[in-house]
């Protein structure tokens, strides 16, 4: 068992004070990547309006080649492009580019400062902030950015920012406010080296899972709405920025293959603490059954993904369901359920 030592308050006011820093400027983040995906929605009409008026040109010139007389379809912008359009549309993008790079900027700025309130929770403590729930989700939410992070690097691939913030910040505010916890140390069953050991190998393999649910509920967006054939209205306009549905297949996948082991992992080393601690490395306990059942979910999904049949809607669908249970296990299992594992949610 590790020694005790006493609280550093002055890091730990530190560490909070970084913390609503970090939130602040991923509320800065989401406003900047929220105005790059209108603009991105904006280019993108102007250019699939641009081709429609090519396609229109090319019919009009071939009737004419011909001597043939045909009604054009018409345009669903009255009003015809201007003839610098190519140099509007190249000024549009631009313009969003703009944004989409200050949104990666902002983002990693977010990140050193999120990681450095953690550390400094961990330094005021002497322990690694895993010891309630408030630090769990401090740390989950950082391994998500980072992960989410440097997989967005492609510039097409920013439109995904506003999707991924909005959970984190809602889970970072909630955090925040519902399930704070000032720096205290552990209770005695946590107080053991398999604690860094165990919580940070599930915390990553869950948080590299939101980034891929998140993609396989934006797949399913795009499935919907496909690319180049959005609707006209509001959900055509929210899906429209997206990438194709290929795209956000693989982001899914390639997540979830590295979800599954690390996941795996997390449980294994669990058990085997559990061993130790409770002389027992399984036993059904609540928070162990439904993590199990998340393991479960992303070999099923994977599996899926692997099968001709399944392949789509069906695989993204388990990869949905998946996250879902993987955030009832979070909140609920932790904080309704009563269980071994139940002081997970407290000092």
């Amino acid at each position: 068992m590790q020694p005790l030592m006493p609280i550093d308050h002055g890091l730990s006011n530190m560490s909070d004070i970084a913390f609503r820093t970090a939130l602040v400027i991923y509320i800065l983040a989401w406003a900047l990547s929220f105005t790059y995906y209108v603009k991105r929605h904006i280019a993108l009409s102007y250019d699939q309006r641009l081709q429609r008026q090519r396609e229109l040109v090319a019919v009009g010139a071939e009737n004419s080649s011909t001597g043939t007389t045909a009604v054009l379809p018409a345009d669903p912008e009255q009003d015809p492009l201007p003839e610098n359009a190519e140099e509007i549309l190249a000024q549009k993008r631009a313009s969003a580019s703009k944004f989409g790079g200050m949104t990666q900027t902002v983002v990693w700025l977010g990140i050193i400062v999120h990681v450095t309130a953690a550390v400094l929770r961990g330094l005021a403590a002497h322990r690694v902030p895993l010891g309630n729930l408030y630090e769990y989700v401090l740390v989950i939410t950082a391994f998500a950015m980072v992960a989410t992070a440097l997989v967005v690097q492609r510039k097409e691939w920013r439109v995904l920012w506003p999707w991924m913030l909005t959970p984190i910040i809602g889970l970072l505010f909630f955090g925040g406010t519902k399930l704070y916890a000032a720096t205290a140390p552990v209770v005695p069953a946590l107080r053991s080296y398999w604690l860094p050991v165990h919580v940070t190998t599930v915390s990553g393999g869950a948080a590299i899972g939101i980034f891929s649910g998140i993609a396989s509920i934006l797949y399913l967006l795009r499935k919907w709405q496909p690319k180049g054939q959005e609707k006209d209205g509001f959900f055509g306009a929210l899906v429209r920025p997206l990438p194709s549905t290929q795209t956000l297949d693989n982001l899914a996948y390639r997540s979830a293959v590295v979800t599954l082991p690390v996941l795996g992992l997390g449980i294994l080393l669990g058990a085997i603490w559990a061993n130790t601690a409770w002389g027992r490395p399984w036993g059904w306990d609540p928070k162990e059954t439904v993590s199990f059942i998340t393991w479960v979910l992303y070999a099923a999904y994977l599996h899926a993904r692997a099968t001709v049949s399944w392949r789509g809607v069906h695989a993204a669908c388990i990869n949905v369901l998946a996250l879902a249970v993987m955030i009832f296990n979070l909140f609920f299992i932790n904080m309704v359920v009563s269980g071994l594992h139940s002081y997970a949610g407290l000092n």
